[in-house]
């Protein structure tokens, strides 16, 4: 039975990342050191070709598309955008607990009920960034597209692999460096009736090594966490989530 490949992979670094900020709808570009990484890791390592490309709507999104795969044909994709963090944009953790004490709930987990002023509940992005996903995996059915390639943020991809993705684990345990991510396989009898994919390899190939010259992003919640309140209190947030 014919089965569909799909490789989701996270896009370069912005310098709000870099710094530590919160860029979820803000439309930021790559940073110099973003791009550089990811035309680094493009000479090292080979990215796996597919015969449809996918990414979210936002410059760092599509300027990884263009710099992994600079002859792709694309097809941008609303529902992949990056959480949108209302009044929190822009800012650091620090800042925004100093004047949001609603952020230390939001940031540990135990405020499910708590939203960015403004802004998207984790829900509210969920349903969005499963629906397209689910767009892209019943488009490669309906066409017989055997093989795609997904550029989207952090937050997206880890909404992704935790709804669908197995072997099953939790939301940050499917955080990746910025310019890397995962390949999944979609069987139609598998998908039909569980709404799930196999989880197979990580993108690119490195031969079990890691990279340790370029930058190393982790996912902002927990990042935030860290900051926010020291490292037992990222590490107490992290284990209950």
């Amino acid at each position: 039975m014919q089965s569909y490949v799909i490789h989701l992979i996270r896009h370069g670094a912005t310098l709000g990342n870099e710094e530590g900020r919160y860029v979820g709808s803000s439309d930021l570009p790559l940073s110099e050191a973003g791009a550089r990484r990811l035309k680094a890791l493009a000479a090292r390592y080979e990215y796996p070709r597919a015969q449809a490309y996918f990414t979210s709507p936002q410059k760092r999104c599509e300027q990884t598309m263009r710099i992994l795969y600079p002859q792709a044909e694309v097809t941008l994709m609303p529902g992949l955008r990056e959480c949108d963090f209302g009044a929190w944009e822009g800012k650091t953790a620090r800042e925004i607990a100093a004047r949001d004490p609603a952020f230390a709930r939001w940031v540990s987990g135990q405020g499910k009920e708590v939203v960015p002023p403004g802004g998207e509940s984790g829900a509210e992005m969920m349903r969005r960034v499963c629906a397209a996903f689910e767009r892209i995996v019943q488009g490669m059915m309906t066409s017989g597209v055997a093989s795609s390639v997904v550029v989207a943020h952090g937050g997206a991809l880890m909404s992704i692999l935790t709804a669908y993705g197995l072997p099953r684990a939790k939301f940050y345990d499917w955080m990746t460096e910025t310019g890397c991510g995962y390949s999944v396989r979609v069987t139609p009898g598998l998908w039909m009736r569980s709404k799930v994919c196999e989880v197979y390899a990580k993108v690119p190939d490195r031969g079990g090594r890691r990279e340790d010259g370029g930058i190393m992003m982790i996912d902002l919640a927990r990042e935030a966490a860290e900051k926010a309140f020291g490292k037992d209190g990222a590490e107490k947030n992290k284990n209950s989530g």
